[in-house]
């Protein structure tokens, strides 16, 4: 089932970063939510009634122009309908060309070449939290290998993984944990680092041309996924001619409910949609010089 939101030609966006006039055409955004791992509680739909984030989506989407489509169905991806969204947001989990835990309709890999191929050629691309938890590489279809999560592949990492900039490793309790504001000139981000209880992820397969804009600081963070220099955990990046964006926080409802998060997604949301535009040159290695260092295995 595909849900779409009603979106304004027009209007002013209510969240504090940018009181400006919203694009007078309301650009497309696909929210995909498909899991075939886990599921989350913010993206699980109940008695048929849109999930958490959506609703708050398809709150804030008209307020800034754009109009949200939200599906987990994932043999709708084809050529023909990719073609029709400005930009696609991901929620998801594992190999999403298998049915997997929510038993949706998976990828074929026509399907999954086919939106990758629409990101290179300039569509704009969003993620949040498990969105770097998708795609493993070299994980075989519907099988979590955990050694294979510990290791770097480089070059050899899945293309998903290429295109969104990292990949998931594992996350360790919900903690209170403090994000360094790398660029504040970004749109969208804070102004100040800021700290609250999440489920930070740690994440490895940073690609080189990274902008970093928040950087993960593990002094002080409990468990052994967290034992580990600073590491990048919001970014934009270009593959090929789109515009990427993400973020690893997102997992709490309260997270999804506060302005600031809903600052920081929608600015990244309306750079990735061309909306606005930002410097973004790679400071990977001078904002985070051991982001390679992998944790201990767990």
């Amino acid at each position: 089932m595909i849900l779409r939101t009603a979106a304004a030609t027009f209007g002013l966006s209510l969240t504090g970063w940018n009181a400006q006039a919203a694009p007078a055409k309301a650009k497309k955004i696909l929210f995909f939510s498909k899991s075939s791992g886990y599921e989350h509680s913010v993206i699980k739909r109940k008695d048929n009634e849109p999930a958490f984030a959506e609703k708050i989506l398809a709150d804030l989407g008209p307020k800034h122009g754009v109009e949200f489509s939200f599906s987990k169905d994932g043999s709708l991806f084809t050529p023909d309908y990719v073609k029709q969204f400005d930009a696609f947001f991901f929620y998801t989990t594992g190999d999403l060309t298998w049915a997997g835990t929510d038993k949706n309709p998976p990828m074929s890999p026509e399907g999954k070449a086919a939106f990758l191929d629409a990101i290179k050629q300039g569509k704009g691309f969003i993620g949040t939290h498990s969105a770097s938890d998708t795609f493993h590489t070299n994980e075989p279809s519907g099988k979590e290998d955990r050694p294979a999560r510990y290791k770097n592949y480089g070059d050899a990492v899945d293309p998903y993984v290429k295109m969104l900039g990292g990949e998931f490793i594992k996350h360790d309790k919900q903690q209170k944990a403090k994000m360094r504001v790398v660029d504040a000139k970004f749109p969208g981000m804070p102004q100040a680092d800021f700290e609250w209880m999440e489920e930070w992820y740690s994440i490895k397969e940073f690609a080189k041309d990274l902008h970093v804009l928040l950087v993960q600081e593990t002094a002080g963070m409990e468990g052994p996924s967290y034992q580990r220099p600073s590491y990048p955990a919001t970014w934009a990046r270009l593959h090929g001619k789109g515009r990427v964006f993400y973020t690893s926080m997102g997992h709490r409802e309260d997270v999804w409910q506060n302005p600031l998060f809903q600052d920081l997604l929608f600015g990244g949301v309306n750079w990735a949609l061309r909306n606005v535009d930002a410097k973004i040159p790679p400071n990977l290695d001078k904002v985070a010089p051991g982001h390679a260092t992998i944790p201990p295995q767990s």
